[in-house]
């Protein structure tokens, strides 16, 4: 994706990456020139006959490719949460390495943030509901149409990376 023309404030581009086994979603957002909106947002779907390995190395390939064609500035993803099963838990550990992995060959900065600071980034609540968040993402992204569940919990997490980012260069202006 050609980056538009240079404008009085740099253009950022952000990966979300909202990490399942089953289906990953992602979204691509750019934020320059005081307007953030989306360029990108899907799912990576998995087979349910695929093998356990084959799975993660679709997802690998998947989200290095997404990285080659959107050039994103930086990644942002989901933190690990409490998780009482122990087989989910390792399960979306693997995914998780399998993402990391792909964002790390290409050597693109990753950010983890919790899920309730996600929704407290988007919404302003920590405990907002799903609606909430995705109606939110929808005004801050000015989307006519409500996005499918993976790719919208993407677009929060890349939205909740903008606005910390921008938290952090107003405190920080020389680093990330």
């Amino acid at each position: 994706m050609p980056r538009p023309a240079a404008e009085d404030k740099p253009v950022t581009r952000i990966l979300g990456i909202d990490i399942s086994l089953r289906s990953t979603g992602y979204a691509v957002i750019e934020h320059g020139g005081g307007r953030m909106r989306a360029l990108a947002s899907g799912a990576i779907r998995s087979a349910a006959s695929a093998s356990h390995s084959t799975i993660l190395l679709n997802l690998q390939r998947k989200i290095a490719d997404l990285i080659g064609s959107s050039a994103p500035d930086e990644a942002a993803i989901e933190g690990i949460f409490f998780c009482k099963n122990v087989k989910t838990a390792v399960t979306l550990g693997e995914a998780r390495g399998a993402v990391l992995t792909a964002c790390a060959a290409t050597e693109l900065p990753v950010y983890e943030y919790l899920p309730r600071k996600v929704k407290q980034a988007v919404t302003g609540n920590g405990a907002a509901e799903k609606h909430q968040v995705r109606m939110m993402v929808m005004s801050l992204l000015g989307l006519d149409a409500e996005p499918q569940e993976d790719a919208g919990d993407a677009m929060a997490i890349a939205i909740c990376h903008h606005h910390r980012r921008s938290a952090y260069e107003i405190l920080k202006p020389t680093r990330l």
